[in-house]
């Protein structure tokens, strides 16, 4: 049994853990694959990986590689490499094994967690591999197969792990020193490549701690796991359960699809995805008058949340408070939030989509216009951010870094560049989101955002999401305006007609595509390189 860190006020994500593994020990901590561990089942397989991390670990270990999907391997994996003092590199098999090996070269990792789905992925992501791995499969008896096929590689299988159960039983991992990692997160790259976000544990412990003060989760509350652990968003349902004794629940392939009935089976009452899952859920079904009465929390992130979806799921999970998050991945997980209020927000909405609100207590928020100077009240630029939750920068990357992490006059902390178009809130207003400062469209001296244009078109067609791009790309710009309508048919005349009744010339489409389904990256969001990417074949 670990030491109980000194409590405080709040407490960082291990020091939380572990206080709970002390005063929770017997309560659940996970739910997934259809099976419960309580914190000390959880704190014993952690400690079992952090022992092997131990033996095996170099001078050059850095980051622990987790090549593992909604499984108890994957999230024991994470806590080992923490407890080991290490930071983690989440792995993900849903997607291809050439971006895989690219963020495991990358990151450096020598040592990986596997579990037994992701195994099946394991001999063509090896197979592009120079350098020597340790891989730990504690699924496996038998590693002897892959030991002959890859004799370059180690292999730790559910025979040597045995070997350490009794050891880790006893494991105080308050007295190892740790390293300042947390984690590395791969984003897209404009070049291609994934962009690695080194993150840090006083990052993490500031968002966590800023979380702590402002949701009353306890010991009894059941937390939601949509998220890909290669999406930040996990990090929050993760370890805002585990500071607080409370169960993090982790849908199965099949209540991903049926996430209604995930909520109601698992007794959730902290809810957490971006909105694209509630409207889906919308768009199926499942969000209906006091559907949800067990949720406390329901909190969105990661994209623009409708006004019109909120108002349907307060209407659906009545006792619940909603909240919208926004933050990128460089800022750890959120830095800004609103609280939904059904008789203040259609006023303080911006094209029809909730306010981001305000930075949380300890970040600082500026909205400058492109010669980084800070804009009046009431116009638009884009949010640079700065606090303890900013990321060191990019991994092995300091040409990216120093074109997103910048000084401005007058001050000396480094402030990081969304390229997110926000309002500059006057005096006792909320923050409102416009759009990405590079989706803005330029086309014949006119800056447009697409936003304004989307809108129009969720309100016209009933779809539930809309995109407009620029097109063709020209020197000057774009030479015009294509929208994408999610919906299966799509009277584009009568559409065109209301569209020119709300909007100036200049903003109206030339071109109105209807698609069943909008293309989502694997972290749900509507993927606009897709939608673009239709353009470029037809051209």
């Amino acid at each position: 049994m670990p030491t109980d860190p000194a409590h405080t006020t709040t407490l960082g994500m291990i020091d939380g853990f572990l206080h709970s593994c002390v005063h929770h020990p017997s309560r659940p901590a996970l739910e997934v694959d259809g099976a419960s561990f309580t914190y000390t089942d959880l704190l014993e397989r952690a400690a079992v990986f952090a022992l092997t991390i131990l033996k095996h670990k170099n001078d050059d270990t850095h980051y622990i590689g987790v090549f593992a999907h909604r499984s108890a391997t994957a999230f024991a994996g994470v806590l080992g490499a923490l407890l080991s003092g290490h930071g983690y590199v989440p792995l993900n098999m849903t997607y291809p094994v050439d971006r895989t090996r690219i963020m495991l070269n990358h990151s450096g990792c020598s040592i990986v967690i596997v579990d037994e789905r992701s195994e099946t992925q394991l001999s063509e992501l090896l197979a592009g591999i120079d350098r020597s791995l340790l891989l730990v499969l504690p699924h496996k008896d038998d590693t002897s197969d892959l030991r002959s096929q890859f004799p370059k590689h180690s292999f730790v299988g559910a025979l040597e792990l045995d070997e350490v159960h009794d050891t880790a039983k006893s494991f105080d991992p308050t007295l190892i020193p740790h390293r300042p990692e947390a984690y590395v997160l791969y984003t897209s790259g404009s070049t291609g490549a994934p962009k690695g976000v080194s993150l840090t544990r006083a990052n993490v412990d500031a968002f966590v701690s800023a979380a702590q003060l402002r949701y009353n989760i306890t010991h009894e509350d059941r937390l939601s796991q949509c998220f890909d652990m290669t999406f930040d968003l996990s990090v929050f349902d993760m370890f805002m359960a585990w500071t607080h004794g409370a169960c993090l629940c982790c849908p199965t392939a099949k209540e991903v699809v049926a996430p209604g009935k995930f909520v109601r089976d698992a007794g959730l009452t902290v809810w957490f995805s971006v909105p694209s899952v509630a409207t889906f859920m919308q768009q199926f079904g499942m969000v209906k008058p006091d559907r949800y009465p067990l949720l406390r929390w329901s909190l969105f992130c990661g994209e623009a949340l409708p006004v019109a979806l909120s108002q349907v799921w307060q209407k659906a999970a009545p006792n619940s408070v909603i909240e919208n998050l926004y933050g990128p991945t460089e800022l750890t997980i959120a830095c800004t939030v609103y609280r939904f209020d059904e008789n203040k927000t259609p006023d303080e909405a911006e094209l029809g989509t909730v306010p981001i609100g305000e930075p949380f207590h300890n970040m600082e928020a500026i909205v400058v216009d492109e010669h980084m100077k800070p804009v009046a009240p009431g116009e638009a630029g884009e949010l640079i951010c700065t606090g303890p939750q900013l990321a060191t920068g990019y991994l092995h990357d300091p040409e990216k870094t120093s074109a997103a992490f910048v000084r401005i006059s007058g001050r000396s902390e480094t402030f990081y560049r969304t390229g997110d178009l926000v309002r500059n809130p006057a005096a006792g207003k909320p923050m409102t989101f416009l759009g990405r400062v590079d989706n803005q469209i330029k086309m014949r001296g006119f800056r447009i955002e697409p936003g304004e244009i989307e809108v129009v078109l969720i309100d016209e067609t009933g779809a539930p999401t809309a995109v407009a791009v620029g097109w063709p790309i020209t020197p000057n710009g774009a030479g015009g305006i294509v929208a994408f309508v999610e919906t299966d048919a799509l009277d584009v005349a009568s559409l065109d007609e209301r569209v020119k009744l709300r909007l100036p010339p200049y903003m109206v489409p030339r071109e109105y595509r209807s698609l069943a389904k909008f293309p989502r990256n694997a972290n749900g969001k509507v993927d606009r390189k897709a939608l673009i990417a239709t353009l470029e074949n037809k051209a």
